[in-house]
């Protein structure tokens, strides 16, 4: 079942509320330079596509009008210059039994590995902050990155926005692409979708 038809009734609220700005006279941090990186992103048409695609490496992208969940995550990372590519292919070679075997791989594939959700989590575990899943919306701080199991089975990343829902201007919105290309959507505890995992990672 591709993952269109799995979330056939799975509806969210695009509800935006106002950017969290900076000071005045203050410069951009990394995170709001991260934060720009994954707005941008929803202001694009990109197809939902998972096809497995060879990509050069290090720096290697599938066609920018091609993408799926992670890839909003890899590309808002490469525009501070950090590439998860190479990051995670890197501990991947020197530490591979850490990492799932989900998918009968024996050895490290540059190709598509981070572009994995599950190899993700225990990236950011080891690299990151693994904080406390919880459903207090203030636990979540912009740009952190909030992982997913839809409807049992299938996994998913999303960037948590400097943006608050308008309904309580409590919750913040997450910025991910489920299904229909990024978008910026109230969804930080959306139906169907058990929380699975919150990171911090180089923001």
């Amino acid at each position: 079942m591709n993952r269109r038809a799995l979330l056939t009734g799975l509806s969210a609220v695009v509800l935006t509320g106002p950017a969290q700005a900076n000071p005045v006279g203050a410069a951009p941090s990394r995170r709001d330079a991260f934060l720009a990186a994954a707005h941008e992103q929803t202001r694009r048409s990109v197809t939902y596509d998972g096809t497995y695609t060879r990509i050069p490496y290090p720096m290697g992208d599938v066609a920018p009008d091609k993408g799926v969940c992670t890839d909003v995550v890899i590309r808002a990372y490469r525009a501070i210059g950090i590439d998860l590519q190479q990051r995670v292919h890197e501990d991947m070679a020197a530490h591979f039994a850490l990492y799932p075997r989900t998918w009968g791989l024996k050895q490290p594939d540059s190709n598509i590995d981070h572009r994995r959700v599950p190899n993700l989590r225990v990236f950011l575990s080891r690299f990151g902050q693994a904080l406390p899943v919880t459903t207090e919306p203030g636990h979540y701080a912009a740009g952190d990155l909030v992982t997913y199991r839809i409807l049992g089975k299938m996994p998913h990343i999303a960037v948590v926005s400097d943006r608050m829902a308008l309904l309580d201007r409590r919750r913040p919105l997450i910025i991910h692409n489920i299904g229909w290309g990024p978008k910026e959507e109230d969804s930080l505890f959306m139906l169907g979708a058990e929380l699975t995992g919150h990171y911090r990672y180089a923001v």
